[in-house]
């Protein structure tokens, strides 16, 4: 698949497969987190150097002038000339810099770890358990004592922590939060 040319993203956003295909590369994405991090833009050899870091699992400092040379070589030649054909950054003279189109890349990474479970399967759990309790209810489980319209307060509470905390957590799985890049922080 070819990505869109400079031209072309003037006049439309990228496709969601477009956007997949950016996001598909490790590179590509921690060069995006850095930059999206960094105020916008940095030097290519900075994005080399944090890149190799992250990859071999060591700080810069550990990082050989093989290791780094490698990934140099490798955002150099394949990964920002194809962020740059998409629009969504500039480079010139070992400068990188977001583009406006970078924010079609504003998604979050739902990096679920093996301990989890999806937000999607959490949020249809939560609504079984309040459809369940609604039942009780109204079959008379609880005693009358506790009025009808408190239950409905604990569903619409239970509701609402969960989604800021959804809310929360999909800010910090953004490219650009935090000092490492989302699937680096699982």
């Amino acid at each position: 698949m070819s990505l869109k040319t400079q031209a072309e993203n003037d006049d439309s956003p990228l496709s969601r497969d477009e956007i997949h295909d950016l996001l598909s590369n490790p590179r590509r994405r921690y060069a995006l987190h850095i930059l999206k991090r960094d105020d916008e833009t940095a030097d290519l050899s900075t994005l080399a150097e944090e890149v190799a870091a992250w990859e071999n699992e060591k700080p810069v400092s550990e990082v050989t002038s093989n290791e780094r040379h490698l990934v140099y070589t490798s955002i150099q030649q394949n990964h920002l000339p194809r962020l740059e054909r998409a629009g969504v950054i500039t480079e010139e003279r070992g400068r990188v810099e977001l583009t406006s189109e970078a924010e079609e890349l504003d998604v979050y990474m739902d990096v679920v770890p093996g301990d989890s479970i999806p937000w999607a399967e959490y949020y249809l759990g939560l609504s079984a358990f309040s459809l369940a309790l609604l039942a009780a209810v109204r079959v008379g489980v609880f005693p009358a004592s506790v009025p009808g319209l408190a239950w409905g307060v604990v569903i619409a509470v239970l509701f609402t922590c969960s989604a800021a905390y959804h809310t929360y957590q999909n800010r910090e799985m953004q490219l650009g939060r935090g000092e490492e890049p989302p699937d680096r922080r699982v």
